[in-house]
């Protein structure tokens, strides 16, 4: 049996001062500081979504298995687990467009949640290994990238694959357009490929030189990214096929290995968030490809060796807001 815990509010850490000590360091690089971190997780997380409104965020902790978080307060709402009695290894997650609906996965099975409660929908065993998840308007079906290199539409409130998305290697990242009339997938086979959701028919192919570790498209599906290891991220127009600009990564890739591993479009379409492996997050114009903003996620402890990646990002719920969630455990804050 799956049940949703209510949970009283966990014990967070608003590391207001010492974000202030590290704010003015980093004063001369142009770096800012969260303006408030929250602790979600004792040592670090698997996998993150936050909501497109910025309000809430699944969490899969190493330690302590799946959760839902309000990002306001810090509020841990619900225990997130696919068995009772039992932390779940939660690899990757999503909220439907609507904010009424939330998919966990752990590499095998999926669970839909509904938000309103927190209640547990429907249970699922995995058609595959599960790498990636993109949830549908209303909850009605999930984009999910598999290691056995297909991505495939899986009706999440009464079962079975609607549709198959096939690649050469194995998908490790899939997105939705919210009127889900499109689909991304990003495969190590070095494509990113848009699909026709009703169709089934692919649009087109988006060549990199490397594996394609993340994709993300537009709430519109006008604007698709595609971000490949050690090679480049690519904003492209879905209807003209077309690159309007790219980030090179390749040139820092004897320095740090630079990558993309978060990325979101805000809803007007101008924007574009996005988080790297080395504790930094940016804001930029997405039609220019202009670079805006750029934030340093502070690491758990300031003098040993450690690093956190911005594994989920998003837009906050009043303009100038943004949310980042960090891989050593922490939800962060960000204000432009």
């Amino acid at each position: 049996m799956i049940t949703a815990e209510t949970n009283k509010p966990r014990r967070f850490s608003m590391l207001l001062g010492a974000l202030a000590c590290l704010t003015a360091l980093w004063g001369c690089s142009e770096r800012s500081a969260p303006s408030a971190s929250i602790e979600v997780a004792a040592k670090g997380i698997h996998g993150a979504a936050i909501s497109d409104d910025g309000k809430f965020s699944s969490i899969g902790s190493i330690h302590h298995g799946g959760s839902l978080w309000r990002n306001s307060d810090g509020e841990r709402l619900f225990n997130w687990n696919h068995k009772q009695d039992d932390f779940t290894t939660i690899v990757t997650s999503d909220f439907s467009p609507d904010h009424q609906w939330a998919i966990t996965s752990d590499p095998h099975t999926m669970v839909l949640w509904n938000m309103s409660d927190g209640s547990a929908f429907r249970f699922w065993t995995a058609p595959g290994e599960v790498l990636s998840t993109a949830l549908s308007e209303n909850g009605n079906f999930a984009l999910l990238g598999l290691g056995d290199h297909t991505a495939v539409v899986f009706d999440i409130k009464r079962g079975g694959i609607k549709r198959t998305f096939t690649h050469k290697n194995r998908v490790r990242s899939v997105d939705l357009s919210n009127d889900g009339r499109y689909a991304i997938t990003g495969s190590e086979d070095y494509t990113a490929a848009l699909w026709d959701m009703a169709s089934g028919k692919k649009i087109f192919d988006m060549p990199h030189d490397d594996d394609v570790q993340l994709v993300a498209l537009s709430p519109d599906g006008s604007l698709a990214l595609s971000a490949a290891k050690y090679d480049s991220a690519k904003i492209w127009d879905t209807q003209t096929q077309k690159v309007i600009g790219s980030v090179p990564l390749a040139a820092e890739k004897l320095r740090r290995g630079l990558r993309f591993t978060a990325a979101k479009f805000s809803a007007d379409n101008q924007y574009l968030i996005t988080g790297r492996p080395d504790q930094t997050v940016q804001l930029w114009n997405a039609r220019k490809l202009k670079l805006l903003k750029t934030w340093k996620l502070p690491k758990r402890s300031a003098w040993k060796p450690t690093s956190s990646a911005a594994i989920a990002v998003a837009f906050g719920p009043t303009n100038g807001q943004y949310v980042a969630v960090a891989s050593n455990g922490f939800i962060h804050r960000l204000s432009r």
